[in-house]
């Protein structure tokens, strides 16, 4: 009777560290599913990041080279000299790649919207009104894979209207506006300078004369804007 009882006494204690020994290896298990979902979250998080700092060092070097074509850089001759014509700006920005006002646009003050958000930065067909980098400056820049943007930067220059009672031949001072590219498509970054050029600009295609950048911002919802300003 001594072992019958010995032996009813061990069963259930067995069953009970088996049952323990189960839910431990369950929680193991969510710790470790948990633990490689968070890991995955991270890294999709560092390369979003990765990607973004792409799009916006893409889009400060748009910036730069429409204020080195502003500084006097442009290696077209008469893209140079339109840039320094206030009747060169026109509505709705000049459009087409052989077009040399390609990207000049006129700030009206009276529209409900500025020439900026009027324009598909983004948009690289033949009716395109933006330039590319490096078009009339002739700048190189690597597009790509990897850390690369996927393709170039693009910008518009607005020419800003003179202040009210502003002496004659006061210089104008310009609203460059830059969207960077990441290595991923979709991945958009939208940049905006104003930008003063010096008193005496270079000679087309000679050393660019130093200006001064006076203003500078990201536009976090420049879509949503030209979304908005769409006709």
């Amino acid at each position: 009777m001594g072992m019958v009882k010995a032996a009813v006494l061990v069963m259930p204690q067995q069953g009970m560290v088996l049952m323990a020994a189960l839910l431990v290896t369950v929680m193991l298990l969510l710790m470790g599913v948990s633990g490689a979902r968070l890991a995955i979250q991270g890294e999709r998080s560092a390369r979003a990041l990765r990607d973004r700092d792409v799009a916006m060092q893409a889009a400060e070097d748009a910036l730069a080279d429409a204020e080195r074509e502003l500084a006097g850089g442009a290696s077209d001759a008469a893209r140079h000299a339109l840039l320094a014509a206030s009747d060169a700006y026109v509505q709705a920005c000049g459009n087409g790649a052989a077009a040399p006002d390609l990207g000049l646009c006129a700030a009206d003050e009276a529209d409900t919207a500025p020439a900026w958000q009027q324009v598909d930065l983004a948009d690289d067909s033949a009716a395109s009104r933006s330039v590319p980098f490096g078009l009339y400056t002739g700048a190189e820049m690597e597009t790509g894979e990897g850390f690369l943007p996927f393709r170039k930067p693009r910008y518009v220059i607005e020419q800003l209207p003179l202040p009210s009672g502003a002496p004659a031949g006061s210089a104008h001072v310009y609203r460059v506006t830059a969207i960077g590219f990441g290595a991923r498509e979709g991945t958009e970054v939208v940049l905006q300078s104003s930008y003063r050029p010096a008193s005496k600009p270079a000679v087309a295609g000679g050393a660019a004369a130093k200006g001064a950048r006076v203003a500078w911002r990201e536009v976090a919802n420049y879509r949503e804007l030209w979304r908005a300003a769409k006709p």
